[in-house]
Order: structure tokens, then C-alpha cells, then sequence
């Protein structure tokens, strides 16, 4: 019974895409120290929802603003200094990208195909997400952003 139960903190981030000649293109970004590619994400702000929250994280960011469907599209843990981390993930439909943002100057940022987002990130469970907006985006999301961009 001497078994430490570990906290677990809670995190959303969203999967920011936008339809390039009929591509779904994701934007990932390099973590502060540019060592490896990731997705905007971060601790959920006091008063706000876990979509809002993830909308926050990826302007300061990634200096993207757009729609985020409040509907989770699944979520991913990760370890850290020791820690274990739950991020809710959610689609964020980008409509906006600014060369002036908060983290401008810490981080890179690139947009990508899926399938060569899901090769260029390292945490195995960033790549399982991944694979799942890539199966997601096969069957109902792009179907719903055809008929956003030919509106």
C-alpha cells in the first residue's frame, strides 16, 4: 500500500490545420530550446474552458488565431522534469497568422503535410494523436472544410 499515486496535470492544446490546395496541411512549432517539433499546448488558465485555454496557448505560441470546435478529438500523456502530463486536444481551424505574437522569437514554426507532421514529431503519443486527426480528417473533417472554403 506504499504505492505514490502521481499527479496528473491537466493541459489542452489544439491540432492547428488549414486546407492548402485541397491539402490538409498542421502547423507544429519547435519547443522553446528548438529541439524538437510539437503542437501548441499548455496548463489550462484558471476561469477558462480547456477550448479557450488551447486557443490562448496556440496565439502565444504560434501566433495562430481561428475557430477551435470545442468538441475534444482525443488526448495524449507525456512526462516532464518528472511529471506526468494529460493534454486535451482540439481541432483549431486556422484563419489568421501573425508574424507578432508572444513567443515569436523562441520558437520556429512550419506547416506540414499530416503524414510528414506525424514523422517529425518524437513523443510516440503526439504521433498517435496525430494519426487519429489523420484518420479523422479522412472521413468528417474534410468534408466539413470543403464546404467552408467553397462557400
Amino acid at each position: 500500500m506504499n504505492q505514490k499515486i502521481s499527479k496528473i496535470f491537466k493541459q489542452s492544446g489544439v491540432i492547428p490545420y488549414r486546407v492548402q490546395n485541397g491539402n490538409i496541411e498542421i502547423l507544429l512549432i519547435t519547443t522553446r530550446d528548438r529541439n524538437s517539433w510539437v503542437i501548441p499546448k499548455g496548463g489550462i488558465a484558471k476561469g477558462m474552458s480547456p477550448p479557450a485555454s488551447a486557443a490562448k496557448e496556440a496565439w502565444e505560441e504560434a501566433g495562430i488565431i481561428g475557430q477551435v470546435d470545442v468538441n475534444a478529438v482525443g488526448s495524449y500523456r507525456y512526462r516532464k522534469r518528472g511529471k506526468i502530463y494529460r493534454v486535451q486536444m482540439y481541432l483549431l481551424l486556422v484563419e489568421m497568422l501573425s508574424e507578432d505574437y508572444p513567443e515569436a522569437g523562441q520558437r520556429q514554426r512550419e506547416w506540414l503535410d499530416v503524414n510528414l507532421a506525424i514523422q517529425m514529431v518524437k513523443q510516440n503519443s503526439l504521433k498517435k494523436i496525430l494519426h487519429q486527426f489523420l484518420q479523422f480528417q479522412s472521413n468528417s473533417c474534410l468534408s466539413f472544410v470543403n464546404t467552408q472554403t467553397s462557400a
